[in-house]
């Protein structure tokens, strides 16, 4: 609790900050750069999908909902946020697509391919909020093809560490995982989220190698408008984190965690 508070009162100074430097701008005249958060979730309990209702109203009212994997067309000035999701659960099909498609926000969720239909095998704790889980199906996944607005990106075949692979054992998780896929979509997987936050300078040019055109991390730094790098950041986000957490994540304000994030990803971009 003492934590959550500390990160809660440093993103409250550093909003302080951002809102400051926009109200000079104005007064100067200057526009300011498209602003663009990525959120993350995991699996959306049926418990917890009432909150994540609210969060997604509070989202729409705050910022204008884009697609993860969004290519420019970000006007100056303007906020935005996307939604994605890892690990593919099926909690996230039951609870979480039907309230982004009421509502037209588009989101991308990342499918190891190596445990369709199971229990997430990476998953060793049964403390965990994940060990209750389940990866969706093959034919679940197929299912997303007629999903207006969802997108299905890869998240590895065994959902291993990327930076404790060999390159022989990171070109095969990117490449089977993006072939299984393609072939259940029956289209075209170019995005790929690396599990754990986890990558290196090599499993970058891997990932380029392969075919997907961004990779996403979990360093809470905004993806920034037109200048949206390879690598882009997400901010976790769970339906029972209270309120004014919510709020900070979706403007930003949690960013300054990118640094002190330990075991983090390789802060390398392309």
């Amino acid at each position: 609790m003492v934590k959550r508070l500390v990160k809660l009162g440093i993103s409250l100074l550093v909003r302080g900050w951002d809102v400051l430097q926009l109200g000079v701008k104005r007064i100067l005249g200057r526009a300011s750069e498209p602003r663009c958060v990525v959120l993350y979730y995991h699996g959306i309990a049926s418990s917890l999908k009432q909150a994540f209702i609210r969060q997604m109203d509070e989202a729409a009212r705050l910022a204008e909902p884009v697609a993860a994997g969004f290519n420019g067309g970000l006007a100056p000035g303007r906020r935005y946020f996307a939604v994605t999701f890892d690990d593919g659960f099926v909690s996230t099909l039951e609870n979480a697509f039907p309230v982004l498609l009421q509502r037209r926000i588009p989101a991308t969720i990342f499918i190891p391919t190596g445990s369709l239909g199971q229990r997430p095998a990476w998953v060793k704790n049964p403390a965990s909020p994940a060990w209750n889980e389940t990866v969706m199906t093959a034919d679940q996944v197929r299912s997303l093809r007629h999903y207006e607005g969802i997108t299905v990106g890869a998240h590895s075949v065994s959902h291993p560490n990327f930076q404790a692979l060999e390159p022989a054992q990171a070109e095969r998780e990117l490449k089977e995982s993006k072939t299984e896929l393609e072939t259940l979509m029956g289209c075209a997987v170019d995005l790929f989220s690396f599990p754990h936050g986890k990558y290196s300078a090599a499993s970058l040019e891997l990932a380029k190698a392969v075919g997907y055109r961004r990779v996403f991390s979990i360093a809470p730094e905004p993806a920034q408008g037109e200048r949206a790098s390879y690598v882009v950041g997400r901010v976790l986000v769970c339906p029972s984190d209270w309120p004014v957490e919510f709020r900070l994540k979706l403007l930003g304000a949690y960013r300054w965690m990118t640094w002190i994030q330990e075991g983090g990803p390789t802060p390398v971009h392309g």
